[in-house]
């Protein structure tokens, strides 16, 4: 088995710069995970896992391969050469290179009925995480992210969303290209917004449902406001008119999952 002992090793330089650098995470086609359940959960998720580096005084030979799979490449390294990689403060002593998926639009499949979750151009990588989180727990059939402004592979979102970015079915996509797939899907749209808007509770989920959510900012762009299928409101009895929008979609999502009766 391959063993690597230096930071300076070629093949360490170039997964420095995956984790630092979104462009080189476009140009390879992969990223890294690190953590043993999030590599647990992209094998379930069906991403192919290229190799995986690990310290073998922390996991076996047979430990890694229980987690990764048999087609996997097993590099050992030192904990030098992993700390110089890891992302976060707790060790696992494992990190996997996995080559990324389509997030295309076109590429989503959806179940007869689908309840979805739309963000519009989430900026903290930790929202995003926070989102994927909630969407796994409710079990969503997809979540699409609008005008992205990060990739979905940035080690954050990994980080964030523990290994949620590989258990839910996600898209993205420009605003206008994600209206035009929920229309042509006959997925009424739900934007919560502040302006010409319902209560949220009162609006009925149980047909096939985007539930839309912005920023925290600045809100949606008017774009899904004026095409929304209708403007819901979560109603505030304090002295501010927002909150997180990771929790602000959970109460969304959770009332739609009760009326859906699971």
């Amino acid at each position: 088995m391959k063993l690597i002992t230096s930071p300076q090793n070629p093949l360490i330089k170039q997964l420095v710069q995956l984790q630092e650098k979104a462009k080189a995470r476009r140009q390879s086609g992969t990223f890294l995970i690190e953590g043993q359940r999030e590599v647990m959960l992209a094998k379930k998720g069906g991403y192919i896992l290229e190799t995986v580096l690990f310290l073998p005084e922390m996991l076996s030979e047979n430990e890694v391969r229980h987690l990764a799979g048999r087609n996997a490449g097993l590099i050992e390294i030192n904990k030098e050469v992993y700390q110089k990689l890891a992302y976060r403060d707790t060790t696992e002593g494992i990190i996997a290179i996995a080559r990324s998926k389509s997030l295309e639009l076109a590429d989503l499949q959806l179940r007869e009925n689908p309840l979805i979750l739309v963000a519009e151009a989430p900026e903290k990588p930790g929202n995003i995480g926070a989102l994927l989180r909630t969407a796994d727990a409710a079990n969503l059939d997809a979540v699409i992210i609008a005008n992205p402004r990060s990739d979905m592979y940035n080690p954050n979102i990994v980080r964030s969303s523990v290994g949620c970015l590989f258990t839910n079915n996600i898209a993205t996509g420009s605003t206008d290209e994600v209206i035009a797939f929920l229309k042509d899907c006959n997925i009424s749209i739900y934007c919560a917004t502040l302006q010409d808007s319902t209560p949220y509770h009162t609006r009925d989920y149980t047909t096939p449902t985007a539930l839309v959510v912005g920023t925290e900012a600045t809100g949606l762009s008017d774009t899904w406001r004026e095409t929304s299928t209708k403007n819901i409101i979560i109603p505030m009895h304090g002295e501010i008119d927002s909150m997180n929008v990771s929790v602000a979609a959970a109460i969304l999502i959770f009332e739609a999952k009760r009326q859906r009766g699971f």
